[in-house]
């Protein structure tokens, strides 16, 4: 397998997936060590000047009005991780522990946060040996960063806390000594340089976009099959429509679902049924479109991230040590928060489609897609946990940007609450995903009720890979199942790379 070479310039949110979920191996690329050392000389010039430098001989928040002896140096930084590791709630799962640990050894490649290199190959080692510390997922404000989760993962670092290494749980000082790392003693600097950044939020939302752009085009595939089950008319996905409006990413899924309508025997010419389609199909491309634009912008946000130096104070080459704000997560804090309400949305015209399918007026098919209706009661209630997840969705999508609390004695006075709208957005995208896995499964049994010969052969594709672990309901059984197994499809990426082969 390859090894992803870290640089602090050239990282991208798919390299992050391929290290957080593939476990692809990492390592520091040349030229690294250079800056980084010289980031270094210059921390250890000034202490020897004994030039007062926030975090480094100071206390930390308020308390960086009280000087620090030189003798204590080393203690304030392992100070800092002991007390600032004080998180709560829910473990994050191991992907975005092991995204956390890759970007925060990116942001120290940089070279501007003045930490010797042994500490940036300390957290590739972590990386490379699958060593997950056990973060609590709520404790951050997302302004001095994330500092309780990456505090956390720093104990790991330390020899201190739990981990799990592969899927075994230990102390963090024994997985150190079965991968041959050694235990850091920090330097001064070091402790703040671990911790103040945006890691936690920027991996979560890493992981989440990758999803996201999963779900875009399942979305889209999805819709193909619920069009061509409710004999919709391809007519409003014509070029000519969406150069009037042309927008890039309706245009996009405009062409793109053409492209998998193109030859359908099921799909219907303007009056040959109704004149037009219902909004949820008639307007797929600028709202499924809108959505892509949504994700290309964060998408080149987050790039932007995962290559920035969010630590403070930062060391320039030029000698100057700067006490500034990058690790304020606002920019993260607004995109999640968008993420959140067009992932949402993604789900709530789903649903739409999903009672369409059902309705036996709107559909012209037995009710609930059930032969046997009344004693059978079909797919009815599986409209109702989509229902029910639209809603939640609305409800997760209240900003949390919008939010702040004062802390440190009104020191750290506006924060950005970027963590808590990733963790929210992580918990839209999974269920959107279960949405859209109701909505695959409704119009797989309603293709049963036209003709399964008529599809396209992409839409064929994906109504035999349902097939393939959902069998078609004729009586009632339980359901859940079903849904577990189609979500698992979407959210492994099964069913949007049968279409767009090179999204995985």
């Amino acid at each position: 397998m390859s090894i992803l070479l870290i640089d602090g310039m050239t990282l991208t949110y798919k390299d992050v997936v391929g290290v957080a979920r593939h476990k692809k191996r990492a390592g520091i690329a040349p030229g690294v060590r250079e800056r980084v050392v010289e980031s270094r000389a210059t921390i250890e010039s000034v202490l020897q000047q004994d030039t007062v430098i926030y975090g480094v001989n100071t206390g930390f928040g308020h308390l960086a009005k009280v000087r620090i002896s030189r003798s204590e140096l080393g203690r304030l930084q392992e100070n800092l991780i002991m007390s600032h590791a004080s998180g709560t709630g829910s473990m994050l799962p191991d992907e975005v522990v092991r995204a956390m640990t890759l970007l925060r050894a990116n942001s120290l490649a940089k070279g501007l946060s003045g930490v010797r290199y042994e500490l940036i190959e300390a957290l590739v080692d972590l990386v490379n040996h699958d060593i997950c510390p056990l973060i609590p997922e709520q404790g951050s404000l997302g302004a001095s960063g994330d500092l309780a989760p990456l505090a956390h993962l720093a104990l790991a670092l330390l020899g201190k806390g739990k981990v799990r290494m592969g899927s075994t749980l230990m102390d963090a000082d024994e997985a150190l000594r079965q991968a041959g790392i050694s235990r850091t003693m920090l330097a001064p600097k070091e402790g703040l340089g671990l911790i103040n950044g945006t890691q936690g939020m920027t991996a979560i939302g890493a992981i989440a976009l990758y999803d996201a752009m999963l779900l875009a085009v399942t979305a889209d595939a999805v819709a193909c099959l619920s069009i061509q089950a409710l004999r919709g008319i391809p007519d409003s996905f014509r070029p000519c429509v969406h150069q009037a409006r042309p927008h890039p990413g309706q245009i996009e899924c405009a062409e793109f679902i053409s492209k998998l309508l193109d030859g359908s025997g099921l799909t219907s010419a303007p009056g040959e049924f109704r004149v037009q389609d219902a909004y949820s199909l008639r307007c797929i491309p600028q709202v499924h479109g809108a959505v892509r634009d949504v994700l290309g912008y964060i998408k080149d946000l987050l790039d932007r991230e995962i290559n920035s130096a969010s630590d403070n104070p930062l060391v320039f080459p030029d000698g100057n040590i700067i006490s500034a704000g990058n690790f304020h997560g606002q920019p993260i804090a607004f995109a999640m928060d968008f993420l959140s309400i067009a992932l949402s949305e993604l789900g709530s015209i789903s649903e739409r489609r999903i009672e369409r399918l059902l309705n036996p007026v709107l559909s012209e098919m037995p009710a609930f897609l059930t032969s046997d209706s009344g004693i059978n009661s079909g797919f009815m209630i599986p409209h109702y946990t989509a229902a029910s997840l639209v809603s939640e969705n609305k409800v997760l999508c209240t900003p949390a940007s919008i939010d702040s609390i004062p802390v440190s004695a009104a020191q750290e006075d506006h924060v950005s609450m970027g963590m808590i709208a990733a963790r929210k957005a992580r918990k839209i995208v999974n269920n959107v995903a279960c949405i859209l896995a109701i909505e695959l499964m409704c119009a797989c049994q309603a293709v049963e009720f036209r003709n399964p010969e008529k599809l396209t052969p992409q839409t064929r594709g994906i109504y035999d890979l349902v097939r393939g672990v959902v069998p078609p309901l004729s009586d009632d059984r339980r359901l859940y199942p079903d849904i577990h197994r189609i979500t698992e499809l979407i959210k492994e990426g099964e069913v949007a790379k049968l279409v767009e082969p090179g999204i995985i």
